[in-house]
């Protein structure tokens, strides 16, 4: 297990706990902005997990606005 595998398991624990569907949209468009110098500079590894890791939390993000009652005004 690598540090950016505990990181995203500490990221989930966290905005698990905070049970905003926000939090998950950020983090997805954090990793995202994370990737991008690391394709750039060749990392493809540590880059592919964090685009793997953006569509865990845009799943997860759904999963929870989808969940979330909704009032009718």
């Amino acid at each position: 297990m690598k540090a950016q595998d505990i990181g995203f398991l500490i990221a989930i624990g966290v905005l698990l706990s905070l049970r905003t569907p926000r939090g998950f949209l950020w983090a997805g468009l954090g990793s995202l902005v994370l990737a991008i110098p690391l394709f750039a500079g060749w990392i493809f590894f540590t880059a592919e997990r964090l685009t793997w890791y953006a569509a865990g939390f845009f799943l997860l993000y759904l999963l929870f606005s989808l969940l979330r009652p909704h009032t009718v005004q």
